[in-house]
């Protein structure tokens, strides 16, 4: 695990966008795993900025989302089918038939799951994912459980992080109580993964993260077992190291 500290906010999103635009440099046909959340934008900011530059190209580049709110259509705001398409697609040269993101409308989860696990395996793999941390040390929506899930799955969502996302919602009550998300045996057989983590609150489970033991209890503590993985946090996440 390579950790590398970012002074703030902005230095954390340069320099993970450093990270998947070298990707993208040394394979233009690559797969990206993508994630939504705050932390995040910044890096999408900085990559749109160097494609306007012309210093990217994705017109190659395939791309899958770790997940999606069960029950949300692709034209409701608070859709990550919404987020990425606003924050990202829409602004540089991706194709959109190479994008992917969990279809929430379906009803049928088994059938979703297993459809969306397939796309991934006829791409060959994630070639570099990034990832958020929650704060409950969820990784997409790999909520604490009694074991780590192998494959893409519909997951009920915990309070807490119902609570984190309600500020998106008009209401805690309007937020999607099941998500669509990529498993942990999904999410670990990418070649390289990219934690992104900003801000002081995260600093304990950042900690617990790279230091404590592995347990599902903790999701992200099986990025240990990853033969490469970088971690970029700014000092403020990385406060109690």
């Amino acid at each position: 695990m390579r950790i590398i500290q970012a002074s703030d906010y902005n230095d954390l999103s340069r320099k993970a966008a450093n990270v998947i635009a070298a990707q993208v440099i040394i394979k233009p046909d690559c797969v990206l795993g993508l994630a939504t959340g705050s932390t995040p934008l910044g890096t999408y900011k900085e990559l749109i900025e160097r494609y306007e530059r012309g210093d990217l190209d994705f017109s190659c580049v395939k791309s899958v989302n770790l997940d999606e709110y069960r029950g949300l259509t692709k034209d409701n705001d608070q859709s990550y089918y919404y987020f990425m398409h606003n924050n990202l697609f829409k602004h540089i040269n991706i194709h959109p038939e190479n994008t992917n993101v969990p279809d929430g409308t379906e009803p049928d989860s088994h059938k979703e799951c297993t459809r969306y696990e397939q796309i991934i395996q006829s791409l060959g793999g994630i070639d570099l994912q990034l990832l958020g941390l929650g704060h409950n040390g969820h990784i997409g929506f790999n909520e604490p459980d009694e074991s780590f899930a192998p494959v893409t799955h519909c997951v009920n969502l915990t309070e807490s992080t119902i609570d984190a996302n309600k500020r998106f919602f008009a209401s805690a009550g309007d937020v999607p109580r099941q998500a669509y998300t990529m498993g942990i045996g999904t999410i670990m057989k990418a070649s390289r993964i990219l934690l992104a983590v900003s801000g002081e609150d995260k600093a304990q489970i950042l900690k617990d993260v790279v230091f404590g033991p592995v347990t599902p209890q903790v999701p992200a503590s099986v990025l240990q077992l990853h033969k490469d993985v970088i971690v970029v946090a700014d000092e403020a996440a990385m406060s109690k190291f």
